[in-house]
């Protein structure tokens, strides 16, 4: 394969050059199951392991390799050539769609590295959640890549001008997209974000169609489909893996598992952005009334001079956006308080700190 269509291009090799005269290739991971790795270099694709300094050095989950991150890799030079790749290094990411390590585990896990794009895939069934579409969205602007909402199963939906009305109406700005994966209806609109070097995830949940969209958009049957149960849309896990596809007409898709938990994550350890900043710029008109409050700590929760609680009284923000955004405010504070041990005794104030406070924090933090 021709590396360029990898996503190879100047900017990685720059990158690389120190790793060059180490005797190393650059790769591309395209799969990762347990710690076992697919890499896609020059020479052809590889299993690979960790080599030794990367996996006992690094500290953190989201350090190790993920889908879609390029690698140095030291190549068999045996007999056969053919022997296990040995993944020295990680290069830097350009992007990385993050969450929260699901149950109780607080570390990050990179869902997708190096992507340009992310496609959100919401069900016009029973899967349909403008409040699950809001949380990807502020996981998406954070990660540094570009979200498109994808509105599958439109041939099922009797009031798709209506579910079109209400993502319009929450303000987001993302574009969004009608089709149906399984008719291969509205494929062109979503290609037209696919060129050579292009890469896209696609998340979702459990049964909304990703491994459908993904066939279609190959032109073959390359990961399981199941139906979804009738009376809520849920799914099973078809897809128990992620992994990094190259479409036949140019561009690269990374498909990933259902999810059907999906935490925030506070930590900066794989973005450079903080995720407050994904939160502000899903619910901007929030944070633009915010500005107007008569106290610089304005909690909206009844203080006199609040524009926030005005605009819902008036009718022009809906009361369950701004529950949204309070809930993914008061979690991402909660987390940091939980993350950084100096900040435990903040817990306690969690509910009480106004969003405005809350920016202070955050960006103080940051410096």
């Amino acid at each position: 394969m021709d590396f360029r269509l990898l996503g190879w291009n100047a900017h990685w090799r720059d990158l690389f050059a120190s790793y060059a005269s180490k005797s190393l290739s650059p790769g591309r991971v395209v799969s990762e199951h347990r710690g076992a790795y697919v890499v896609e270099t020059e020479p052809g694709t590889r299993g690979a392991v960790l080599g030794g300094r990367l996996r006992h050095q690094t500290t953190t989950r989201s350090a190790l390799p993920a889908v879609g991150d390029f690698v140095a890799v030291r190549l068999s030079v045996g007999e056969s050539g053919d022997g296990p790749a040995v993944i020295d290094a990680v290069l830097p990411r350009r992007t990385a769609f993050v969450r929260r390590a699901a149950g109780t585990r607080s570390d990050d896990q990179v869902i997708a590295a190096n992507v340009d794009v992310v496609f959100v895939m919401v069900g016009l069934d029973h899967d349909f959640n403008l409040r699950r579409v809001e949380r990807y969205l502020a996981a998406v602007w954070d990660s540094g890549a570009t979200p498109v909402i994808l509105l599958n199963k439109a041939d099922l939906c009797e009031e798709l001008d209506a579910r079109i009305e209400d993502l319009r109406r929450t303000g987001m700005g993302v574009p969004g997209l009608a089709l149906s994966a399984l008719h291969s209806d509205g494929l062109e609109a979503l290609r037209s974000y696919m060129h050579e070097g292009v890469t896209a995830g696609v998340v979702g949940s459990s049964g909304v169609g990703k491994s459908t969209l993904l066939n279609r958009l190959l032109g073959r049957e390359v990961q399981a489909t199941a139906g979804v149960r009738s009376h809520d849309s849920r799914g099973r896990h078809t897809t128990t893996h992620r992994e990094l596809f190259v479409l036949p007409e140019g561009g690269i898709v990374i498909d990933t598992p259902g999810m059907r938990e999906f935490q925030l994550s506070a930590s900066n350890e794989v973005s450079a952005h903080s995720n407050a900043g994904g939160v502000e710029t899903v619910f901007g008109e929030i944070e633009r009334l915010a500005e107007r409050c008569r106290f610089a700590d304005c909690a909206h929760q009844g203080e006199p001079g609040c524009a926030v609680r005005e605009a819902v009284d008036q009718g022009r923000l809906p009361a369950d956006r701004l529950a949204s955004y309070e809930k993914l405010m008061k979690e991402l504070r909660y987390e940091e308080a939980r993350l950084d041990p100096s900040a435990r005794d903040e817990r306690k104030r969690v509910g009480r700190i106004g969003t405005k406070a809350a920016r202070r924090m955050y960006r103080e933090r940051q410096r």
